[in-house]
């Protein structure tokens, strides 16, 4: 059986120091409101030594500021973390694929660009193969509406399903799915475990749940209610007195076959 994954997850945005340009870890609450917390690259070394199975760093200035994610911080965290790690943030083209994959990402996360241009996801999986590609879903429910997928940070609304969307990414070459809930990104309440199994029951592909997580019990949940495949936490694992070497004691002691030691 395979082993459930816990995924640190790592939000930069860039600020103004002395005139440079500097990366700096935060965390978000609906998107919206941003709480600055350090050095991404640091945090990350400290997640590597707790026994992570994984790390997601994810830029979100890189759409809005039309570039690619920082790839000082993706060379950086190559050189002094030994794991896998996804990177995402303003990737548009094959050329920003290899940039990142040349500069020490293990994969890389398409959202607003695979949604305006599908094709991408392929030529990507063509290129460096599906293992490389993950398909990032931000998602949202207007009151009682339907579901949606939302592009661009989460400020453009599509006619798209999480389900169906992760559907076709699927069919176009992606080989897992990032999947956030943006109503519930940094409340801790908990995962939206009801669209996260929608999305696991529609592909057989891996689903990495995010969004909402605030005690251990809510990974537990994710994985058992929402069969996701791995969970990804920000929030959770900067705030609370918590690392993931417990939180994964959590998980096991809950009859889910998870890595105890690395």
């Amino acid at each position: 059986m395979l082993k459930r994954r816990l995924i640190p997850k790592l939000q930069m945005k860039v600020r103004e120091i002395g005139g440079m340009r500097q990366p700096v870890l935060v965390t978000t609450v609906n998107f919206a409101r941003v709480i600055e917390i350090g050095d991404p690259v640091s945090q990350a070394k400290i997640y590597e030594a707790q026994a992570a199975d994984e790390l997601i760093f994810l830029d979100l200035d890189a759409t809005s500021q039309w570039r690619c994610a920082m790839v000082e911080v993706v060379r950086k965290a190559a050189e002094e973390v030994f794991m896998p790690f996804t990177v995402g943030g303003g990737v548009r083209s094959l050329a920003d694929f290899r940039t990142l994959l040349s500069n020490g990402a293990d994969k890389v996360a398409l959202n607003t660009a695979a949604v305006l241009d599908p094709t991408l996801i392929r030529k990507a999986a063509d290129s460096y193969g599906s293992q490389c590609v993950v398909l990032s879903i931000d998602f949202r429910r207007e009151q009682t509406g339907p579901y949606l997928v939302w592009t661009h940070g989460g400020k453009v609304k599509t006619d798209w399903s999480p389900a169906a969307w992760a559907l076709e990414g699927q069919r176009l070459g992606a080989g897992e799915i990032l999947l956030t809930s943006i109503d519930r990104d940094g409340t801790r309440r908990g995962l939206d475990v009801e669209l996260v199994r929608q999305v696991t029951e529609a592909v057989h592909i891996p689903v990495v749940a995010s969004g909402g997580c605030g005690l251990a019990a809510h990974f537990v949940e994710g994985f058992q209610l929402g069969k996701a495949d791995a969970v990804a936490a920000g929030t959770f694992f900067c705030f609370k007195d918590e690392n993931p070497m417990q939180t994964r004691s959590q998980i096991r002691n809950a009859g889910l076959p998870i890595r105890i030691h690395r």
